[in-house]
């Protein structure tokens, strides 16, 4: 961009940290371009020199100096192949001038690292770049399959991003756990602390006195069971910890079939042949701009395995097992 633009802040990114509303626009820009434009005093809010971490108030007025071009290489690196495109866009589950959700497909990650060169947040490309490229506002664990929302405007990705921070998103997720739950349905507030090294890292339960520990809270219902062996239960986090739900049903015996990081031997006799049986089946939370969004996900083929194994049949789920608050004990 070769000349001074100067653009308002929207309502969506009230409290946003100056470099990181100037990433979200030019991602291309280095850290040591963004700090070189605020040092020398070009970049500027409300006619003002502006640090890096200043935050942004709605209605603030961003003067934006002249930027350097991404690189070349960089532009062709971000050209998605044909298929690839196609792929993502089969994923989409709906999708209008501010929202993207997709159904994210188990063993696809949110996003890459060192050894994932394949990912959601690659595929997004194939909706454009700069301010056109869809955002990250929440994840899924890499095995776990359905609704994933995104913000397709900086200021529609900070208003999802603050409904998931303010617990305004309303989370259901199926799963089959080994064993005959007790009760049938409730709620585990067991806080959890992250343990082990790289690939090795679980979260464990935490000791009361832990200070590393953080609070998590799951309620949970049991739809249907195959006898003693399995049950189809729905699952509603109310925090966000990494592995909530997987490290909680393991807590509570029950742990996720297919699940070979947190299973036991119980489960692991069931899961032959099986992937993670853990689907974000249904998410609410309020649309940026107009009422309240529902999002509902079908079935992956690696769930629809495992209902065929154990016989559930999933109409006969209610679309809000947590609605009539009856026990299932």
């Amino acid at each position: 961009m070769r000349e001074v633009r100067t653009i308002p802040v929207p309502d969506g990114e009230d409290g946003v940290r100056l470099d990181r509303w100037f990433r979200r626009r030019w991602p291309h820009l280095s850290q040591g371009q963004l700090q070189k434009l605020f040092r020398s005093g070009q970049v500027r809010v409300d006619g003002s020199r502006a640090k890096a971490d200043l935050r942004l108030a709605a209605g603030a007025v961003v003067r934006v100096p002249p930027l350097p071009d991404a690189p070349v290489n960089d532009q062709q690196d971000r050209v998605i192949d044909p298929r690839e495109a196609a792929f993502a866009k089969s994923l989409v589950l709906y999708e209008d001038d501010e929202v993207l959700a997709l159904n994210k497909p188990s063993g696809l990650a949110v996003q890459g690292g060192t050894k994932t060169l394949r990912h959601v947040d690659g595929l997004l490309s194939a909706w454009g770049e700069g301010l056109e490229r869809p955002r990250l506002v929440h994840r899924l664990d890499r095995d776990t399959s359905g609704v994933l929302v995104l913000g397709k405007t900086p200021a529609a990705a900070a208003k999802l991003a603050g409904a998931f921070a303010h617990r305004k998103a309303q989370k259901t997720y199926w799963a089959i756990v080994a064993g005959f739950p007790k009760p049938g349905d409730g709620v585990i507030e067991l806080p959890l602390v992250k343990r082990g090294i790289g690939d090795r890292e679980m979260m464990t339960p935490a000791e009361p006195k832990d200070p590393r520990g953080e609070p998590a809270r799951t309620d949970f219902v049991t739809i249907a069971r195959a006898g003693p062996r399995a049950a189809w239960m729905a699952l509603r986090p109310h925090t966000g910890r990494t592995h909530q739900l997987r490290a909680h049903m393991k807590a509570m015996g029950h742990p996720i079939v297919g699940d070979p990081k947190y299973g036991d031997e119980t489960s692991a006799a069931l899961s032959e042949g099986l992937k993670l049986q853990l689907h974000a089946r249904r998410l609410t939370l309020p649309h940026p701009s107009r009422g309240i969004l529902t999002l509902e996900a079908p079935l992956s083929a690696e769930m629809r395995a495992g209902f065929q194994r154990f016989g559930f049949d999933e109409h006969e789920a209610e679309a809000d097992p947590f609605a009539s608050g009856r026990r299932r004990s």
